[in-house]
């Protein structure tokens, strides 16, 4: 699911009840939203009571692509228009010119509870043939009428304590990362799954907690995952793939009831990151450095792209660097570093990297090396970090198995204290560039 509530350009509508045959409709949010008012409302009720009833049907639908509710359960869209699950939509009806002025206005607007994030599920029925704990159309009518404003009439179903919010409009995006997580990788995509596992792991104790929640998939993280896939029978391989992404999406929205009235809910403090999302002029610390050893790295190849320090600081430089790149790859050179952005320096860096023309240099790869990676490059840092102890009798020498452990670890965060690094215990690709090279030196001394 995405951090945070916003209104997708457009949605898919399935024709039927969600296991039936039907087609798929794609069709602008706003002429949906239009659709179901004009399917579940008549037209000649007081506006006050309109209004009510499309702030929750925003907020319904809203709550659905918010949930990922059907695309996390393997389906191809976002919502039916069987009204035993969902809301009424006729493909191809004629839209009530007044309610296509009113939701006009209130489109972008949601209902939510004041502490949580998610849209709230605004269950309501027609008050007459279906009756629910939510929100009453044919009771807003008499309410309307009785002189009650819209938030009024929202407060007297669905409680006092109610926001309305305003949400911004982007094209639909699926939270699965694109492509698997395994041991090794270091992003955001890490982050959320170890945050969600996390909570999860509190309904099923069985899955081990995962600390520090960092967006570092290591060994810790992979044996979550894996106790997390024997329960809900899928592949124990500790890889996160589509499957699992969203099978840990459905259930992190269950524990949380996410998709029902009484929502526990999801507040301001589940949804913070270690790691920014986006890096952009005025930060600091390890993401930039990464991004500015990556750019370095493919600037040698490209003499459009500046040279660009390896500080830590997105100063200004490094921003033309990235606009220099971004030019390159044929993407807007705003200077910010976004999921586009980076992904495409990565494939242009294993690009030059799987070419071995700096076949001389120390030349990392792109996952992070982390406790109980296993291959042939934690071998290579092994051997530096043993001809590094030679010089430094601070580290202690460690055997070459290929298997990063509990002493590889202690090693790496010692060198990492003596040359001034951030101490995580982690090789990440800058760091194994730093130890290679100090290796290096030291035996051409």
């Amino acid at each position: 699911m995405p951090e945070y509530p916003y209104i997708p350009e457009t949605i898919t509508v399935h024709l039927g009840r969600p296991d039936e045959p039907a087609e798929n409709v794609t069709v602008p949010f706003l002429e949906y939203i239009q659709n179901v008012a004009s399917s579940e409302l008549y037209p000649t009720w007081p506006e006050n009571a309109l209004r009510a009833n499309i702030y929750a049907q925003v907020s319904f639908a809203l709550n659905r692509i918010y949930t990922e509710w059907y695309r996390s359960r393997g389906y191809d869209f976002d919502i039916t228009n069987s009204t035993a699950y969902d809301q009424a939509f006729v493909n191809g009806r004629d839209i009530f010119e007044n309610v296509a002025v009113l939701v006009n206005e209130l489109f972008n607007q949601y209902l939510a509870r004041p502490d949580f994030i998610q849209p709230l599920f605004a269950a309501y029925c027609d008050g007459r043939r279906v009756q629910c704990d939510g929100l009453s159309q044919w009771g807003t009518v008499d309410l309307a009428n009785q002189g009650l404003t819209p938030y009024q009439i929202l407060t007297r179903y669905y409680g006092e304590d109610l926001d309305i919010r305003t949400a911004p409009t982007r094209p639909a995006v699926r939270s699965y990362p694109g492509q698997p997580l395994r041991l090794g990788d270091a992003s955001i995509s890490v982050e959320i799954m170890q945050s969600r596992l996390n909570r999860i792991s509190n309904n099923y104790p069985a899955i081990p907690k995962i600390y520090p929640v960092n967006g570092v998939f290591d060994a810790n993280t992979e044996s979550a995952v894996k106790a997390f896939q024997e329960i809900f029978n899928l592949t124990p391989d500790g890889i996160v793939g589509p499957a699992t992404w969203y099978q840990i999406t459905s259930v992190y929205n269950a524990v949380l009831r996410l998709a029902e009235l009484n929502a526990i809910g999801i507040t301001l403090q589940d949804i913070s990151r270690t790691l920014p999302e986006d890096l952009r002029e005025g930060m600091r610390g390890d993401p930039v450095r990464l991004l500015q050893f990556f750019l370095s790295t493919v600037g040698r190849f490209h003499n459009n792209i500046p040279p660009v320090t390896i500080d830590g600081i997105f100063g200004t430089d490094t921003r033309t660097a990235v606009q220099a790149f971004q030019r390159i790859a044929g993407l807007t050179p705003d200077g910010i570093v976004g999921s586009f952005t980076w992904n495409n320096l990565i494939r242009a860096y294993e690009t030059i990297r799987a070419s071995q023309k700096l076949s001389s240099d120390v030349f990392p790869p792109t996952n992070t090396l982390v406790l109980g990676s296993r291959s042939a490059d934690v071998t290579r840092l092994q051997n530096w970090l043993n001809r590094l102890s030679e010089v430094y009798p601070q580290i202690e020498p460690v055997p070459a198995t290929g298997f990063y452990g509990e002493l590889t670890r202690n090693a790496v965060l010692t060198f990492q204290q003596l040359y001034g690094l951030t101490p995580t215990g982690n090789v990440n690709p800058y760091t194994f560039y730093v130890i290679g090279n100090a290796a290096e030196q030291v035996e051409n001394q």
